[in-house]
């Protein structure tokens, strides 16, 4: 054989070698190919099985849902596959809530976060940032438990649990050493400033405690609004929700008006409302008229604290108006007419426009005053008596070629409100006690919409006219950042504000009017998350579950009302709201979808309210906690699945917080009838940290979330 017939019949033999094993490497993976074929058969049949046979963590088959006595013996059918893979895919889209370590967090979470979160899952709220929230489309529920006095302390060990539950609490805030130093209880550690959630341990937790960590992974430090030197409602922070604006008002442009006007109920309210009190001018640095003092002693306090402030006759101040006592001002019955909102009184409202001259920081400049027509009754210069150093023309308005004109002094102005002013005059404007403090004078009859339309965060914060204008009467003044203020177009500004007050009654303007009741809220939402028209889908229902006595106010605007004499009957009010009555009796059937509850037992026990009648605390501040804890954990055992709970506190301990302010308030008792060096109840800067201390330490409560 030839070289050539060999090499030939090499190749010819390499590539039926080649052949072969690309057909020997095909039928590998043919061969392969159909054993994972049978063996995903087989898993599958395997999971089918275990579907068949194994019940789901609610106890129903995935493959059967009730049906009638004809669909078998045992009332159940046979579920199609569609089905299954929707139950199959809820199954894996299991909703949940849980802490982020990249959440955004630059501050403490406030209560008006965890409502946030509610109106996330139920609503058409926004998404949270201080949590991460998974499938919110797929929660059904929402419960909300309010536990006043499960706070911070209880779980740091600054309080002991063995105690009495009234003194218990450890002044330094320092854990509650044990027994034996081997016995020594390792408790979960909060920094002051510390707004990040602290993980539960069981190790970490006193025993009454520790059932907790079954239900909650974290525990958050929740913050109460208020102000440094009160707390506001927690509960009002939970149960009222902002109103919003409707799709037509969004897509409004220029000023809009305020979305709570949309279903207001007026109540017309006399003028003579809303003049302030005494205590309220003072709060507001007013100097007080003779008329609001009723003895000689609170006449000589006055004198003198209006001498400090240089408000006295020697420094140019003048008391308008003879009278002695308030009471010189009201009209006589036969000038009222019926309904009448001035009440047979006059309104003229003032506003000043200042510059700034070379002793005093701000003088005299303008001053007009309007009626309750919006007439113009007094439009006048002032020259001051010192030489101007700054007009102020962006703010005032005022000018040199203006005030070049000038001829009246402010000697000659007081003389004008003399003979225009009457005891049925009643004076108003927008932070009046500037205009006050420029004219020199004092007057006793006084309404201040600075006061009646009080700032959103509460005082001493106080809205810009501008800001109201534009909000309440869809007005926008001030436009001009040339030419500046014009005290006639601010006057007149002021007097609509007043005019509408009366109108719409005293709560319109406040935090009460610029809120509804979340319940209200979740009636307008529909149980489909899907965009579009949800007209046809059912309405949210909510139940509020509460102590008897509590259930006026946002219970009455709740769909289901249950009224309770124990936290034994909170929790079976929670169970029956959440999961319904059979025959929809009370509770529709299945449930509502958001439910509000409180349990009371330890903060009566704690002492931070009132108990009521019949009410018998525990003797040991750890039997309290473990009952409450309890009640909890059976409150969680009764929810049905894809029900998420929150759980608040509400505050810290307010008992400093309260002794203070009961201190304060004494002080300001006293200061009205004493002179300075006679009060027995003193009021110093020491005094006024203590009271922002323990109000910034009872605005710290508690929060844990979780889901069923």
């Amino acid at each position: 054989m030839s070289d050539q017939e060999r090499g030939t019949k090499r190749k010819r033999s390499s590539r039926n070698g080649h052949h072969k094993g690309r057909d020997e490497e095909a039928s590998f993976f043919a061969m392969n190919e159909d054993e994972v074929r049978h063996d995903l058969a087989g898993k599958e049949d395997a999971r089918e099985s275990s579907r068949t046979t194994h019940p789901t963590e609610s106890g129903i088959d995935l493959d059967k849902r009730p049906g009638t006595e004809s669909d078998g013996q045992d009332g159940w059918q046979a579920v199609d596959r569609a089905t299954r893979r929707k139950q199959r895919k809820l199954e894996n889209n299991y909703p949940a809530l849980s802490h982020s370590a990249t959440a955004r967090l630059q501050s403490f979470v406030k209560i008006s976060d965890l409502q946030s979160l509610v109106l996330y899952i139920l609503a058409d709220g926004t998404a949270p940032q201080w949590i991460s929230v998974r499938h919110y489309q797929n929660f059904d529920k929402v419960v909300v438990l309010m536990v006043p006095g499960l706070d911070a302390d209880l779980f740091t060990g600054a309080v002991s649990l063995d105690g009495d539950p009234q003194t218990s609490q450890h002044v330094s805030g320092e854990p509650a050493t044990a027994a034996f130093p081997s016995q020594k209880q390792e408790f979960i550690k909060l920094a002051p400033d510390d707004y990040w959630p602290s993980k539960l341990a069981t190790q970490k937790l006193p025993d009454p405690l520790k059932p907790l960590v079954e239900i909650f992974p974290h525990l958050w430090t929740i913050r109460t609004p208020g102000d440094y030197r009160r707390m506001h409602s927690p509960m009002y922070a939970m149960l009222s929700a902002p109103i919003q604006p409707t799709k037509e008002e969004k897509k409004k442009k220029g000023p809009k008006p305020p979305p709570e006007s949309r279903n207001w109920t007026n109540k017309r309210t006399p003028i003579t409302e809303f003049v302030a009190t005494k205590p309220e001018l003072l709060e507001n640095s007013y100097a007080i008229h003779p008329a609001h003092l009723n003895s000689d002693v609170e006449r000589e306090v006055e004198k003198a604290r209006r001498y400090k402030a240089v408000q006295s006759p020697e420094d140019g101040w003048v008391d308008v108006l003879d009278i002695q006592s308030v009471t010189e001002g009201a009209a006589a019955e036969s000038e009222i007419e019926a309904g009448s909102i001035l009440q047979g009184r006059k309104l003229l409202v003032i506003d000043c426009e200042m510059v700034s001259t070379t002793v005093d920081r701000f003088a005299l400049a303008r001053v007009s005053i309007i009626d309750w027509d919006g007439n113009v009754v007094l439009d006048e210069l002032v020259k001051p008596t010192d030489p101007i150093k700054d007009y102020l023309t962006q703010y005032s308005g005022i000018t040199k070629e203006m005030m070049d004109h000038a001829i009246l002094t402010l000697s000659d102005i007081q003389s004008k409100l003399r003979e225009l002013f009457t005891p049925q005059t009643i004076i108003a404007g927008h932070s009046l006690d500037s205009d006050l403090r420029a004219l020199k004078i004092s007057y006793p009859f006084i309404i201040d919409t600075a006061l009646i339309y009080p700032h959103p965060k509460g005082p001493p914060q106080k809205s810009a006219l501008k800001w109201l204008a534009q909000k309440y009467l869809s007005r926008d003044i001030q436009q001009s950042a040339s030419a500046g203020h014009d005290s006639v177009e601010d006057a007149k500004a002021c007097l609509d504000l007043i005019r509408q007050k009366c109108e719409r009654g005293k709560a319109w303007g406040t935090a009460d009017a610029s809120g509804e009741s979340i319940f209200k809220r979740l009636a307008r939402s529909g149980r489909s998350h899907t965009p579009g028209d949800d007209s046809a889908v059912p309405r949210r229902t909510g139940a509020m579950v509460d102590w008897a006595g509590n259930m006026g106010g946002f219970g009455s605007t709740a769909q289901v009302a249950i009224p309770c004499a124990s936290d034994a009957d909170v929790v079976a009010g929670v169970s029956r709201a959440v999961n319904g009555d059979t025959d929809g009796a009370l509770v529709p059937k299945g449930g509502c979808d958001f439910v509000f509850a409180r349990l009371r037992s330890l903060e009566f026990t704690r002492g931070w309210s009132p108990a009521p009648a019949g009410f018998t605390p525990s003797s040991a501040l750890g039997e309290a906690v473990k009952a409450t804890v309890g009640c909890v954990t059976d409150i969680f055992a009764a929810l049905p699945r894809r029900t998420a709970l929150v759980v608040f506190s509400g505050s810290g301990p307010p008992g400093d917080m309260l002794a203070m302010q009961k201190r304060h308030a004494l002080h300001k008792e006293e200061f009205l009838t004493k002179k300075w060096d006679e009060l027995s109840v003193p009021w110093t800067d020491v005094e006024e940290q203590k009271l922002r201390k323990a109000v910034e330490k009872a605005r710290l409560g508690t929060g844990f979330v979780g889901v069923k």
